[in-house]
């Protein structure tokens, strides 16, 4: 096993043994048992640290142990099961930025904002910004992550545009103000922060603490991805 693989304060040893008895056992060799000629006592000469190469560890501590690092797998899991991308085969660039994203959008470490333009059901061209971090909260992503649904604009979103239909709506979200009445165009007033953020492609910089990243995408006409990461306001 390489160093790196070893987990941390003698994990190792308690997840490689499932009893402490175990444990002991690992350590008594076939030369113990045939002068001791009794496994109970080569066992507890064992952990007195009498006989043994390895770490001496007491019942008490190698059950802490134990639970200590059930709890953490369970803890591993758990997490897994909240990202939606988890364990899924990702190929298109666009689903893959998503599932690079997940994790900070749903603990709040960043609040992507998702342009897309595209066509709905019946064919109509639509665009629009979506939360991603408010999405991720109100819907199920598994189908959008398998490929079995697109991610799409809506009037709830944070803006919508239906081209065919010339329907427009903006909308608030719990992470963003919409400022729409103002000379520099659409922007979005981040709520924990309160940073601006620019979405008008011709700008130097979208803002503070954000970034524009267009993507190349063979399941959207056009995709453009704006990331900020929160800063809470002193």
């Amino acid at each position: 096993m390489m160093e790196d693989d070893v987990p941390a304060s003698g994990d190792g040893i308690v997840t490689e043994f499932n009893t402490y008895e175990d444990f002991l056992d690992s350590q008594i060799t076939p030369m113990d048992l045939y002068y001791l000629e009794d496994e109970e006592l080569a066992r507890q000469l064992v952990e007195l640290g009498y006989r043994g190469s390895g770490e001496v560890l007491k019942r008490e501590e190698f059950e802490a142990r134990k639970k200590a690092a059930e709890a953490s797998r369970l803890s591993k899991r758990g997490q897994q099961k909240t990202l939606a991308s988890s364990g899924k085969e990702l190929k298109d660039e666009f689903l893959i930025a998503l599932a690079q994203r997940e994790e900070a959008n749903r603990s709040g470490k960043m609040t992507s904002i998702i342009f897309i333009r595209d066509k709905n059901s019946r064919g109509q061209e639509i665009s629009g910004y979506i939360d991603y971090a408010h999405r991720l909260k109100t819907e199920d992503f598994d189908p959008i992550f398998i490929g079995k649904k697109k991610l799409l604009p809506r009037a709830s979103d944070l803006s919508f545009y239906n081209w065919e239909t010339q329907t427009s709506t903006s909308n608030s979200t719990p992470n963003y103000q919409v400022m729409s009445e103002n000379t520099s165009g659409l922007l979005f007033k981040n709520k924990r922060d309160r940073k601006i953020l620019n979405v008008d492609p011709k700008a130097q910089t979208p803002g503070d603490n954000s970034m524009r990243v267009p993507l190349l995408t063979s399941m959207y006409t056009q995709v453009v991805i704006y990331d900020h990461m929160t800063r809470r306001k002193t």
